[in-house]
């Protein structure tokens, strides 16, 4: 349950967060971007290629994660099966990790 609570007239009530989904009648969702290329990630394989080059390495220990490790740091990017059960979340904790080489904006669709 999101949203914000509103005192009007002595009643206290839950409203949805407006603007939060929408943006003039548009709605809005997070993407992942690779900054050096201003590539949007639209898959598992186009993040794995870039994860790759930057020395991160992919493990196959959890059927049900897709996971990345680094050798050179404690780091372990631990992320859904599939790519459209990727959040915000996932993709700033990628971001955390990969200082200066991902970041998560805003999009607006129709």
């Amino acid at each position: 349950m999101s949203g914000v609570w509103v005192f009007n007239n002595g009643v206290l009530r839950l409203v949805g967060n407006p603007g939060s989904d929408s943006f003039q009648g548009l709605a809005r969702r997070k993407v992942l971007v690779h900054v050096p290329s201003n590539e949007v990630i639209t898959s598992y394989n186009v993040l794995e290629r870039i994860l790759s080059s930057f020395g991160w390495e992919r493990y196959y220990d959890d059927p049900d994660l897709l996971q990345f490790h680094k050798r050179s740091t404690v780091h372990l990017i631990s992320l859904p099966k599939h790519f459209n059960k990727l959040k915000s979340m996932h993709m700033y904790d990628i971001v955390v990790k990969n200082r200066n080489m991902f970041e998560v904006r805003d999009m607006y669709i129709d």
